[in-house]
């Protein structure tokens, strides 16, 4: 894994979210409830305020335009929405 990390990626080897837990941070293979949904973001969250790298991980994924999950602590609307008033 360390080696296929470009240099400006090796922040993820110090991501909180990594690890048996990371299922958290994406929507599972089935149709979630919205309190569902709402309580696995929350928890995601959680653990993304405990992480050293969080700003590292949200300037990724913006810089992506990842669609999905939570990343740097902010879900997929969050992040639509902080781009688009970046804009």
């Amino acid at each position: 894994m360390l080696s296929t990390l470009r240099t400006d990626e090796l922040w993820q080897i110090k991501a909180a979210c990594r690890g048996p837990h990371a299922a958290v941070f994406f929507p599972p293979s089935h149709m979630e409830r919205k309190a569902e949904k709402a309580e696995r973001e929350e928890r995601a969250k959680a653990i993304c305020a405990t992480c050293s790298v969080c700003s590292d991980c949200l300037d990724y994924a913006m810089r992506i335009r990842e669609p999905h999950g939570i990343w740097g602590g902010l879900n997929e609307l969050e992040r639509k929405n902080l781009l688009a008033s970046r804009q």
